[in-house]
């Protein structure tokens, strides 16, 4: 009876190690602010880093060594009483087939983040009702992680993922919280689910695949064709780019990608890039010096 017992102990902690998606780290910088007792913030590290790594998103089986690397930082630069405002800064990464390589593939900084919190005061998500600005935040960035990563190993296989954050967009709207609205202006959580669901920007998901499925994936077997795909994906972005100049998603996009694009097409095998630096200068003129590297 006892072996039966532990085993089922067991089987219980293997789910729950395999439930979760992502493996999260959180930091809270609060060096801006002018505050003699630091434990509320390393409190709320803690908390953070639990809600994230110990919340089942999905009701997708993942092993630990499959959960997807990201990351949070997020600096206040104001507190008084249990009110704090700060910037949060979203980075996640996407393994790459047969290597040891974590491809960047979101990088993003929210400026417009503000919240209540009592020190202790548990962490949950409710998808029914907005109840707390931080665990709404957290969670739809949450969403959005696994959207886009669900979109880099299947063709807009992020969808449903894009739905729960724009669920949240929906329940927050009247918090009178910042980042929700559409008036809240550039490059808010509105705008970025927005143009992740809108059909005006679905050459951004395809991209997205083509780029690390049909190229990344494929450098350790055919390099070249691998990069070709890469560069070819480029194509669909200037598309976009056309109907959408400097949109929300393709920033995103290089944000992330800007280093690897110019590490990748810098080393062999070599192949013709006259076309794609000059698409490259075209859809993401701010990274012109990274661009330059490619020969």
């Amino acid at each position: 009876m006892l072996k039966k017992i532990s085993f089922f102990i067991l089987l219980l902690v293997g789910l729950n190690i395999s439930a979760q998606e992502l493996n999260c780290t959180v930091i809270v910088n609060s060096d801006q602010v002018e505050q003699t007792n630091q434990q509320i913030f390393r409190t709320l590290e803690r908390s953070l880093n639990d809600f994230i790594n110990k919340t089942r998103w999905s009701n997708r089986e993942v092993a630990p060594e499959k959960r997807i690397e990201c990351s949070m930082l997020l600096t206040i630069t104001d507190y008084e009483n249990s009110s704090f405002s700060g910037t949060l800064q979203i980075q996640s990464n996407r393994p790459v087939f047969n290597s040891t390589y974590q491809s960047p593939v979101f990088n993003h900084q929210d400026k417009q983040f503000s919240f209540n919190y009592v020190e202790f005061q548990p962490l949950f998500y409710n998808p029914n009702v907005f109840e707390s600005n931080l665990t709404a935040v957290i969670t739809y960035y949450v969403y959005v992680i696994l959207g886009i990563d669900a979109d880099t190993f299947s063709r807009e296989g992020g969808t449903p993922f894009f739905k729960q954050a724009q669920n949240i967009v929906g329940l927050a709207q009247g918090s009178g919280y910042q980042g929700w609205q559409q008036t809240d202006g550039n490059r808010t959580r509105w705008e970025l689910v927005d143009n992740l669901l809108s059909n005006t920007f679905r050459e951004y998901r395809l991209a997205l695949y083509n780029y690390h499925r049909l190229g990344l994936d494929g450098m350790t077997e055919n390099t070249l064709l691998a990069k070709r795909s890469m560069a070819a994906s480029m194509n669909l972005f200037e598309r976009l780019n056309e109907n959408r100049p400097n949109s929300f998603v393709l920033q995103t996009f290089f944000d992330a990608k800007s280093e690897e694009i110019a590490n990748v097409f810098s080393g062999g095998p070599q192949m013709d890039t006259s076309a794609l630096v000059s698409i490259l200068s075209r859809i993401a003129p701010l990274y012109s010096d990274t661009w330059s590297r490619i020969n």
